[in-house]
């Protein structure tokens, strides 16, 4: 897959894992497993990447006695999403263009 669009999509699947509530990394990781393999560190550039865009907010709290960095999507990354929706639909329609005559042989 080419390296912009894996880039583009991996960005999207952690906003979506955090879109309903605010989770943290190792919850991040575990939530996306289903669909895509996501290692730690660049779990943590995609989120640094996503604070730098102002697409999401960090805040720190205590759980049985260490830092866990919390993430909160902002209104630019809930748009974000609704954007690559709207943009999902025309790569649906190429790939189907493109596909179309593997159907007719």
């Amino acid at each position: 897959m080419d390296v912009q669009l894996k880039r583009g999509l991996l960005d999207i699947c952690v906003l979506a894992a955090i879109k309903n509530e605010d989770s943290y990394g190792y919850k991040i990781i575990k939530d996306l497993k289903p669909y895509i393999e996501l290692s730690e560190s660049t779990l943590y550039t995609i989120l640094k990447r996503l604070e730098s865009a102002d697409m999401l907010t960090v805040r720190s709290s205590e759980h049985d006695g260490r830092l866990r960095k919390y993430y909160h999507i902002k209104q630019k990354g809930v748009k974000r999403i609704d954007e690559f929706k709207k943009e999902w639909k025309e790569v649906i329609s190429i790939y189907q263009f493109i596909t179309e005559e593997d159907y007719h042989e």
